[in-house]
């Protein structure tokens, strides 16, 4: 008997002395889950390529069609903030946000469908950290993403509008907000996908809800009635269309500010950061 204790002792050592995963570690791991897929890299190009043509599409009409302006007009296309307008447009806006939503919302619901998730959660059973480690990673790679696209959008449109010398530069009035708000929109989205895929679980279901959730509502939410008009502007796809503002003399029924807007950002990140942490460690496998 005390020879069968002393030889299972060192062995419950050996297991309580190895080493758990460092943060560093699992930021490393998800990184590599990110671009194991092909279709990962592809889904971003895609992306990116229909979003810049949207907007360089928008420039190439007013380019094509100048000469439908009076002098007057041409003034005001520029007065007006007109090619900010085309820099990053409505639907583009659009595509970027569904495109990288469900890239954040597959990120965990794919793990789910092929059972990774088991896998990772027996590895490494803190799974607030793995979570956390997905999300800072996804929040990276779709922060850098969104950058490339918002600048590669403007200087290809203003590219477009300088044939008409009716081109703007960053340094123009509201323009680096039109950029700076159009590559955040990106990991905004991608952080509320992620959280939408946490809760349902469900590839199909989750894409659906990120077309609710970021798309459907700032439609439905009328903005000619107080209530709906303060619910709208609590999304963020409301929020990028506020700080996409380029017209001063644009008549609004319940405005708000642009500090409002980007509060609207903050707040969607941190909290799809935090339900998406929160539901992977409340519920079951």
């Amino acid at each position: 008997m005390t020879t069968t204790t002393a030889a299972a002792a060192p062995a419950a050592r050996t297991t309580d002395d190895e080493p758990r995963a460092r943060f560093g570690d699992l930021l490393a791991a998800e990184w590599i889950k990110t671009w194991s897929l092909r279709s990962t890299p592809w889904m971003y190009a895609i992306t990116a390529l229909a979003v810049i043509a949207f907007n360089a599409g928008t420039a190439y009409d007013h380019y094509k069609y100048w000469y439908q302006y009076d002098a007057r007009g041409r003034e005001d296309f520029v007065a007006n903030g007109s090619p900010l307008m085309d820099a990053f447009t409505g639907n583009a806006a659009m595509v970027l946000v569904l495109a990288v939503a469900a890239i954040g919302a597959v990120s965990i619901t794919g793990e789910y469908s092929t059972g990774l998730i088991r896998t990772t959660f027996t590895a490494v059973p803190a799974r607030r950290s793995v979570t956390a480690a997905k999300a800072l990673v996804l929040t990276a790679v779709t922060t850098v993403f969104g950058a490339l696209v918002a600048l590669a959008s403007f200087a290809s449109t203003q590219a477009i509008l300088s044939g008409r010398d009716a081109s703007v530069t960053l340094a123009h009035p509201g323009a680096l907000r039109v950029v700076v708000a159009s590559a955040l929109l990106a990991p905004v989205a991608a952080l509320a996908g992620l959280a939408i895929g946490a809760v349902i679980r469900h590839t199909g279901g989750s894409i659906i809800g990120c077309v609710v959730v970021l798309l459907l509502l700032p439609v439905v939410l009328s903005d000619r009635r107080h209530l709906t008009a303060v619910l709208q502007h609590t999304l963020p796809f409301s929020a990028w269309e506020r700080l996409s503002v380029t017209d001063l003399h644009a008549t609004v029924l319940y405005p708000w500010t642009v500090s409002g807007a980007w509060t609207v950002y903050a707040v969607w990140a941190l909290l799809a950061g935090a339900v998406a942490v929160t539901a992977v460690h409340r519920r079951d496998q």
